[in-house]
């Protein structure tokens, strides 16, 4: 109960958030282990260490347990990572939640999805660009204020001098010189520390993540493969977002510190499970008194997941016109009322569960 306690107590939602757009932006990790693999020699990458927190609130706090369960249960379309979407003139296609990680319990496919998988003539990705480095390099050079500040502002001027000491020392701890990264956005900084050192080493060492993986297969077995969005509209949607929720989410994701690896490690035992109702339930649980933002919080849900979610649909629906797809996103984008499943379902889909 002390682990979990001491970890409610000082996680933020915003900082919690931003760690979840790590699996709700499918390029940011690829920038982020790019900007910090970058001329660095790749390492054995090290354990990834964690624990479950969900476990360890169902053994000493049933009550806080009983309700995230519930919330949970109430989530729509909350459960399932496969799911079969049907409309009339068309061959069935298939929608897969995602975790945009290399982990090994993450990048085998469940047997349903797999035969999905292996059957479909077409697989469909959040985005292509980041099968081509070159279109990498773009996406970041065309805009740079979209990560940069371009002006006199430095993220040093933004910060109190308690939260910068905090931002020194946690970025100091991680081995990034504060000086270095002085003029660089406080949400890629959040990305940049917020991903667990084991998964960039494994990435910076050519482990790919799982909606990578799909699509290195597919073409090999010479499948067409095609993109729902854009690197540049990934991290358009990701600067959007206020820059004081930005600059809280950095500071609250730094006093995290090694707390981040058992939040992963929940993610993926929640991923593994299919309870995808279960994320959000369990992280405004380890943020309590958070609510009084909630205009940040709205627009994080709103750039991040419901606008991207229309914009997937739209861009889905000609490729899926052409039957047998394979359609793999983050898994977060599938539950609740403004989700992908109900979102397929207002374009006229029939979307079932599969086992």
């Amino acid at each position: 109960m002390k682990r979990v306690i001491a970890i409610a107590d000082r996680a933020a939602l915003a900082s919690l958030k931003l760690l979840v757009a790590l699996n709700a932006l499918f390029f940011l990790s690829f920038l982020v282990v790019l900007l910090l693999a970058a001329g660095k020699a790749h390492a054995e990458a090290p354990v990834c260490a964690g624990s479950d927190l969900l476990s360890a609130l169902q053994k000493d706090d049933p009550a806080t347990y009983a309700r995230i369960e519930a919330q949970a249960a109430a989530t729509l379309n909350g459960k399932g990572l496969l799911w079969k979407l049907e409309k009339a003139g068309e061959k069935p296609s298939f929608l897969f939640g995602t975790m945009h990680m290399t982990d090994p319990r993450v990048t085998a496919l469940p047997p349903a999805a797999k035969k999905a998988y292996d059957a479909a003539g077409t697989i469909i990705i959040e985005t292509t660009d980041v099968l081509d480095k070159q279109k990498m390099m773009e996406a970041m050079l065309k805009e740079p204020e979209l990560m940069m500040f371009t002006d006199s502002t430095t993220l040093s001027s933004l910060l109190s001098p308690e939260d910068a000491a905090v931002v020194n020392k946690g970025l100091d701890a991680r081995g990034i010189p504060p000086a270095t990264v002085s003029k660089m956005k406080p949400w890629l900084l959040s990305a940049m520390v917020a991903l667990p050192v084991c998964e960039v080493a494994r990435q910076a060492g050519g482990a790919p993540v799982l909606d990578v993986k799909l699509a290195q297969d597919a073409k090999a077995l010479g499948k067409p493969v095609e993109g729902l969005e854009t690197a540049a509209g990934q991290l358009r949607a990701m600067a959007s977002l206020p820059l004081a929720f930005h600059i809280k989410g950095l500071v609250e994701t730094l006093k995290l510190g090694d707390k981040i690896n058992d939040i992963n490690e929940t993610m993926i035992v929640l991923y593994q499970r299919g309870d995808t109702g279960t994320f959000w339930p369990l992280l405004r649980s380890m943020s309590p008194g958070e609510e009084d933002d909630a205009a940040g919080y709205a627009a994080f849900d709103q750039a991040m997941i419901t606008d991207r979610n229309k914009v997937m649909v739209d861009h889905a629906q000609p490729i899926l016109a052409k039957g047998n797809a394979f359609m793999a996103v983050g898994a977060l984008h599938l539950p609740g009322p403004e989700g992908l499943v109900e979102d397929f379902r207002k374009a006229g889909y029939t979307v079932t569960a599969v086992d």
